[in-house]
């Protein structure tokens, strides 16, 4: 590797890669300006997927992650990488922001209360208009055939989504319907995915910020042969990489406090749409 492209300190966030990249791009062989361009193009998939899920969307070798990293300054390919989760967690306000904002926006004082009710409903009066109005239903026709035909239904979400695939554990065990829920354990949780086989169907739910792991099980299971269905919030989303089936769920937010009730009301779809085939395929 040449002195001219080492030179230079790399700045730890995604402005100073930006401007570092565009100022050594010329430099670059022309793997790792393909590199570069992929990195650009799709910056939360450097944040969330592994190196060599990366490597494989890019089209290079792992081992040339590792050399554009170096090239511009960086020790390794991980030390790069986290000047893409720097900028993802940037992009959305921890939960004491997110109450500083409500307050600067006047929900606070004797009303707060009635304020913040008003404030979530309309929210997800928001997320359900949008629900009703974008989802394609015969997505979900597909997928309840998907999920009423599979041997085992494995149900894979974490952090907020978790209450997702809770639920739809709860409600399957109640309609009749064999499912398993990976619930993280002992962090065991790729273990538990790793149980499924072909004849199964995967269901995996993540949004904004997206959770590695989560992704990293949809990816097993669709190398594996497994269905796999997943729940998201667009279609660029990393999780839709890795999926036979994108259900699409866009919710609205107050105080960057993101309504849930889009999301159930498509679980809760989804569910009792199962139960119905399985009872009319008996």
């Amino acid at each position: 590797m040449s002195a001219e492209l080492q030179q230079g300190t790399p700045r730890p966030d995604f402005e100073g890669f930006v401007a570092l990249l565009r100022e050594r791009a010329p430099l670059l062989p022309r793997r790792l300006r393909q590199v570069a361009d992929h990195a650009l193009a799709h910056p939360d998939d450097m944040a969330l997927n592994t190196a060599s899920q990366i490597a494989q969307k890019a089209g290079v070798q792992p081992s040339t992650l590792v050399r554009f990293a170096q090239a511009l300054g960086y020790s390794g390919f991980s030390e790069l990488q986290q000047v893409f989760r720097s900028r993802l967690r940037q992009q959305l306000p921890d939960h004491r922001e997110r109450l500083v904002a409500l307050r600067e926006g006047g929900a606070a004082g004797p009303g707060m209360a009635a304020a913040l009710l008003d404030g979530f409903v309309h929210a997800g009066e928001a997320s359900l208009k949008r629900l009703r109005r974008g989802l394609d239903a015969a997505l979900v026709e597909r997928a309840t055939d998907m999920l009423a035909e599979a041997r085992t239904i494995v149900l894979v979400g974490a952090r907020r989504m978790f209450p997702v695939v809770a639920y739809l554990a709860y409600a399957f065990g109640k309609l009749g319907i064999r499912a398993v829920l990976v619930d993280n354990v002992a962090s065991l949780g790729a273990e538990q995915a790793a149980m499924a086989r072909p004849g199964d169907v995967m269901f995996a739910v993540s949004c904004a910020p997206y959770t590695p792991a989560t992704i990293e099980m949809a990816a097993v299971a669709k190398a594996a042969g497994v269905p796999v269905i997943v729940l998201t919030d667009n279609a660029l989303s990393p999780l839709a990489a890795h999926c036979d089936l994108c259900l699409e769920v866009s919710e609205a937010d107050y105080g960057a406090f993101r309504s849930m009730a889009a999301t159930f009301a498509l679980a809760m779809t989804l569910a009792v749409g199962t139960a119905e085939k399985v009872r009319d395929d008996a």
